[in-house]
């Protein structure tokens, strides 16, 4: 199975964080200000924005050095393994994060003229080696929400990553964007994760906050109804975090759209096309992989034959001979006689038009493959 990244964890995590303590460093940060404390924060550029520590994937010690505009990992002991959690997110926000809320700050509605004309820059450096990814992560709920987690959907823009991380989910595209060129990932985990992986690493990015969302509301992960509670900027470490830094960070409300300045080579920038219209539709199949007296593993292919991504999909089929499953995987088994229903595991229900995703299984009796029928929606 794929390895999560912060994406899940991040989110399942945070949930655990609300339960903690968030300590608050009084005022806005001096030069050299050490965090350690798990939840530990403090405001940065003159208390425009709040810088947390945000080590919940771990007991390990983690401390950050704030400066004025920023932050720096200075220790990070904690090492997790990369098919799981990371081990934190240290990161520089503007918005509501659990009721600690940047001064001023309430959610922007998603349609609004104002949520048009946001607009945030970061500037990052790296060390060399180690497990982590550079990442936005910006929150959206259906409410305007300042507490608690978010359920509608977490818009992830992926700078740069070093080891086997990757975003929750499966691929799903790859579009030009701001500037870039980005892999774009899709799972649920309770809310929509849209990730979006820069296929050339860099290190700054300036973008208008729409310019991802829409693309996500297009391909029918998010909603224009729902409200912007936070952009967040920083790092999820599984190991070999140390040295990673957020130099600086900003978010742009005038209503102007930042010209995207990323530090390596600059793809043409295509414009959207218009929202697809159309119900999902997908196609199934069955294949054999390993047979022995008794028993048999085989995949299912699920392909999206329609216009507009699936937001799940089930597969059915009917058993022959009394062959029954004893084990599935990407995918949740249901049984009814001779009837073998799978259904999407949360994850990979989102597959985009012309895409595909798999699951598989193990079964007892004859090996077949037999014709299987799929719905989605």
């Amino acid at each position: 199975m794929r390895g999560l990244s912060f994406s899940v964890a991040t989110g399942l995590a945070l949930i655990v964080a609300a339960a903690g303590a968030v300590v608050l460093t009084a005022g806005n940060a001096a030069a050299d200000t050490t965090i350690c404390d798990q939840y530990g924060s403090t405001t940065v550029s003159g208390g425009a924005y709040i810088v947390q520590n945000n080590r919940w994937g771990t007991s390990a010690t983690q401390c950050i050095s704030v400066s004025a505009t920023g932050f720096k990992i200075i220790q990070q002991d904690g090492v997790n393994p990369t098919n799981g959690s990371p081990t934190a997110y240290p990161s520089v926000y503007w918005g509501c994060h659990y009721g600690n809320c940047t001064p001023g700050f309430n959610p922007i509605a998603a349609n609004s003229s104002q949520f048009a004309g946001i607009g945030t820059s970061v500037s990052m450096s790296y060390p060399a080696g180690g497990n982590w990814d550079a990442a936005y992560d910006i929150w959206f709920d259906p409410t305007a929400r300042r507490d608690g987690q978010n359920t509608g959907a977490e818009i992830m823009v992926w700078l740069n990553h070093s080891g086997p991380p990757q975003p929750v989910g499966s691929k799903v595209a790859t579009v030009s964007l701001a500037g870039g060129t980005w892999d774009v990932w899709e799972g649920n985990i309770g809310w929509n994760v849209v990730s979006y992986v820069r296929t050339t690493s860099t290190g700054s990015a300036n973008f208008s906050v729409s310019t991802f969302y829409n693309d996500a509301i297009r391909r029918g992960y998010a909603s224009s109804a729902w409200y912007l509670t936070s952009i967040q900027a920083g790092f999820e470490p599984w190991s070999g975090g140390t040295g990673l830094a957020v130099t600086n960070f900003a978010v742009t409300t005038g209503g102007s759209t930042p010209t995207s300045t990323p530090t390596t080579s600059t793809p043409t920038t295509t414009s959207p096309a218009p929202p697809p219209s159309g119900s999902p539709t997908c196609r199934a199949s069955l294949k054999v992989t390993q047979s022995w007296t008794g028993g048999f593993t085989a995949d299912g292919t699920v392909s999206n034959t329609g216009s507009v991504a699936t937001r799940s999909w089930r597969v059915t089929w009917t058993w022959p001979s009394g062959q029954q499953v004893t084990n599935m995987w990407n995918a949740t088994s249901t049984t009814s006689g001779s009837t073998q229903t799978a259904t999407d595991a949360g994850f990979n229900g989102a597959i985009a038009a012309g895409s595909s995703t798999t699951f598989g299984f193990q079964a007892n009796g004859n090996a077949v493959a037999p014709a299987a029928t799929c719905t989605a929606s």
